[in-house]
């Protein structure tokens, strides 16, 4: 079998695309998903996304980790997907998209920036040294003095495999604050199972948790990213974070096929 797919990332974080409208692809096999995603053997990336058709939205999106397994919610590559839907003649500057969440909005500005309406966020777990919450994935965020210096792998897998999270585990995000609007955060991903250049559920959920702990008074926040720069919405409602929204570049890097 030969597989069409395209490359895309955002600030950092790659995913392979594939434009899966007629299913041809076997969903159920995670060790090929695992495989395209190697860098070593396969086209590699930190994640496999599908397009698929949608009744009642644009298009539908499907995520995998590049661990092969189905995964929660990707805000970076929703964002790609979107202009992966673009360049597939799905839609022009706007689109709606199931994910594993529920349905997202989206707009493309110039230069490949694409606003990724996210999932309102209510429940908000503040802890003496971390706050955890869900942002379409699991979060833990930790404030650190020394953000250059620290193992984001190895404390981030302590972290990740605690009895704090269990079995299903989370996501571990490492902060440090450089005014009161922006922060700058390096991020370890359960499903890759190591550091990624950017997380965009992470930076998402660093902002909120941010604000939550009175750190910042701005209700929209640039989060520096290993790979770039993103930008976090929202609107403050009593008990919960709506109009929730990812902000940031989505480029397209190459389209290629591989045989499997």
């Amino acid at each position: 079998m030969e597989i069409s797919f395209y490359k895309y990332e955002g600030t950092g974080n790659d995913f392979v695309m594939i434009d899966n409208r007629d299913l041809f692809f076997p969903k159920e096999d995670h060790v090929l998903v695992k495989h395209l995603c190697d860098r070593r053997f396969g086209i590699g990336g930190d994640g496999l996304i599908l397009l698929e058709n949608d009744v009642d939205t644009n298009f539908k999106m499907v995520y995998y980790n590049s661990d092969g397994n189905l995964s929660s919610m990707c805000g970076n590559g929703g964002r790609c997907i979107v202009a992966f839907a673009k360049q597939l003649g799905l839609i022009t500057d706007h689109a709606v998209f199931s994910a594993v969440d529920g349905m997202h909005h989206a707009t493309i500005f110039d230069a490949n920036i694409v606003s990724l309406q996210m999932s309102d966020v209510s429940e908000i777990d503040i802890q003496p040294d971390y706050v955890f919450l869900n942002t379409g994935s699991p979060h833990h965020v930790t404030l650190v003095e020394d953000l250059r210096s620290i193992d984001v792998k190895t404390i981030g897998s302590q972290v990740r495999y605690s009895e704090l999270y269990g079995e299903k585990g989370s996501n571990v995000n490492f902060v440090k604050q450089i005014d009161d609007a922006s922060f700058a955060i390096r991020t370890y991903e359960r499903g890759v199972e190591d550091e990624t250049l950017s997380c965009g559920t992470g930076a998402t959920a660093v902002a909120i948790a941010m604000h939550a702990l009175d750190n910042t008074s701005a209700n929209s926040i640039i989060i520096f990213v290993e790979g770039g720069k993103l930008e976090v919405s929202f609107v403050k409602e009593v008990g919960t974070y709506a109009n929730v929204c990812l902000k940031g570049p989505a480029t397209f890097v190459f389209k290629g096929s591989i045989a499997c």
